[in-house]
């Protein structure tokens, strides 16, 4: 058992930082490593190499749960790639009502009218709640419809993700036979993966405020 070596998840797994990834065989690969690091498996060794095994296992663990997610790899891949998402995370939204700062937001263009009817039937429906006013059913209902809506957008996003990483792993495979990539190709297919992650995360914490304002 050597000491664990300061890799990203996808030399772990002794793959190309490419996304399209047969994921049967990184689940086979991951149970193949599983047994051989596992602590028990490792536990007449020394203590150092039981402390490596458990790093190892620890790492293995977060590799895996993070590859094997098409929305996560992406993300994790950017990352690796300097890339950050905006911040439109629940705890990014708490910590603002906390601080009293505004939190940014990055309203996608193509929903600005369907958004901004939305906000203002939310406070609508928020308004009657807070004066104890009874349930508007029609109000409910179109919110309701918005929701669904809204949830099948963000559904096809996974397709477009998933069909935005062919001009990714394009200029991996490139990379790879030595044929020189431009800088400025690498950030367009960058910005496609970037723009779709970003709206499909505006629509998650849309959603989630629906049905927070639903529920109460």
């Amino acid at each position: 058992m050597q000491p664990p070596m300061p890799v990203d998840y996808f030399t772990f797994f002794d793959l190309p930082q490419k996304l399209k990834l047969d994921t049967a065989q990184l689940e086979r690969d991951f149970y193949a490593l599983s047994r051989k690091l596992h602590p028990d498996i490792n536990a007449k060794a020394n203590s150092n190499e039981q402390e490596w095994s458990l790093e190892k296992t620890s790492q293995l663990n977060d590799a895996y749960r993070t590859l094997k997610d098409p929305i996560s790899r992406t993300e994790y891949l950017l990352r690796l790639q300097g890339v950050q998402l905006e911040e439109q995370s629940k705890a990014a939204t708490d910590a603002a009502r906390q601080t009293g700062t505004a939190k940014k937001q990055v309203v996608p263009p193509d929903l600005l009218e369907e958004v901004f009817e939305l906000n203002m039937q939310l406070e609508e429906f928020r308004k009657n709640k807070k004066m104890d006013e009874e349930e508007d059913p029609s109000l409910a209902q179109d919110i309701r419809k918005a929701k669904e809506h809204l949830l099948a957008i963000r559904n096809q996003m996974l397709t477009e993700l998933k069909a935005s990483w062919t001009q990714w792993d394009a200029l991996v495979d490139r990379t790879a036979a030595g044929e020189p990539v431009g800088e400025s190709e690498r950030a367009a297919a960058r910005d496609v993966m970037l723009n779709i992650l970003n709206k499909r995360k505006y629509l998650a914490n849309l959603l989630r405020e629906i049905d927070e304002v639903l529920e109460t």
